[in-house]
């Protein structure tokens, strides 16, 4: 895989919290609309955007009961939460 671009980081408030100036909208990853997408290239995704230094990934019950929340679970194993 070609090398990720890095994302900008800035802070957030004034506790000195850096997070990504960019996120990630995770109903894309759950069956919320369009084509399902299958669990391999959901956490294909997440990892390129972490990768790439995202650090902000938006969830919602809405999207699907823990549908974002159990793929990100899985995606954030083997050392993908230190990221």
């Amino acid at each position: 895989m070609a090398e990720a671009c890095r994302v900008k980081r800035i802070k957030l408030g004034s506790q000195g919290l850096e997070v990504s100036e960019q996120g990630l909208g995770c109903m894309n990853i759950s069956s919320f609309y369009g084509d399902p997408k299958t669990e391999t290239d959901a956490i294909a995704l997440l990892h390129h955007a972490i990768e790439s230094g995202i650090t902000f990934l938006d969830t919602s019950d809405f999207y699907g009961p823990e549908t974002s929340e159990l793929l990100l679970n899985k995606a954030l194993k083997d050392g993908f939460r230190e990221k």
